[in-house]
């Protein structure tokens, strides 16, 4: 007979369907006051990397100096403007802006609420393992999420920017083109950030073993360098900077895949 408390394919979706529910709820909440907050998120968030004075551009002028450069990496002006051409684009703008901000912000409670529909399939000592899994899994992110603010988006925004075919165009970048640059560059780093979390998963269900990631370590530098080329401007001191943290996570997932692989081994001796 089967068991009484064993959930059927419909119950399964009925629960994933309120997970869902609660997600979205969490993620129109923080929207909504970053929809309130319009000033910090745009004039302070959004059109940061678009000044002279932001972080990054004073910390690559520093370091410029600090090694005998001059003002080689020092930024002096962003030579482009950003404008609206449509009617609705800045309330677009703003309203897909302010969904973006309550995604990343609730991002700990969707991971939560994902546990917590796959946590009872799980058996009682992998979820005392997994007990840190909310708090790694939003660290990572977040990390991404900031490596991608402060490297990547002002690396290309300050290398477009300056970039001209001729010197009778001018830059006039189009809001949402801006917007969607900065969007891709942090979600795209707060994803591969999740590399670790990914490769823990696909070890214990199988998929991948240590072995097989440590001897294709070569295609994963070819895949983390084109990675690097694509969400970076063109140029080897961008990819470079981008691709240490990629290449160090790739690493951290090795190690990660070894010790989940060895304590499978393990629960299956004392079996």
């Amino acid at each position: 007979m089967g068991n009484a408390n064993e959930m059927s394919f419909l119950d399964h979706l009925e629960e994933l369907r309120w997970h869902l529910i609660r997600s979205t709820l969490a993620i129109l909440i923080f929207a909504s006051l970053a929809f309130i907050a319009k000033d910090f998120i745009f004039d302070t968030l959004i059109f940061g990397p678009k000044k002279i004075d932001f972080p990054t551009y004073q910390w690559f002028c520093s370091i410029s100096q600090s090694f005998g450069q001059g003002d080689s990496f020092c930024i002096t002006e962003m030579p482009f403007r950003i404008q609206s051409r449509t009617v609705a684009g800045q309330f677009s703008a703003h309203l897909w802006t302010s969904i973006l901000a309550g995604f990343i912000v609730a991002f700990p409670y969707i991971i939560y609420e994902f546990w917590r529909f796959v946590s009872p399939g799980l058996h009682a000592n992998e979820r005392k393992h997994a007990r840190g899994f909310i708090f790694v899994a939003s660290l990572l992110f977040f990390i991404g999420v900031l490596f991608g603010y402060y490297m990547v988006t002002p690396l290309s925004i300050n290398f477009l920017g300056n970039y001209t075919v001729s010197g009778e165009v001018f830059n006039d970048f189009d809001l949402s083109s801006y917007i969607g640059l900065l969007r891709t560059s942090v979600l795209a780093s707060g994803l591969i950030f999740e590399l670790p979390i990914i490769i823990y998963f696909l070890t214990k269900v199988g998929v991948v073993t240590p072995t097989f990631l440590s001897k294709n370590r070569k295609f994963a530098l070819v895949i983390v360098l084109s990675l690097s080329a694509i969400i970076t401007p063109p140029d080897i001191v961008s990819q470079v900077i981008v691709s240490i943290p990629l290449l160090i996570l790739y690493e951290l997932s090795i190690f990660i895949s070894k010790f989940t692989f060895k304590r499978i081994e393990k629960e299956l001796q004392n079996l």
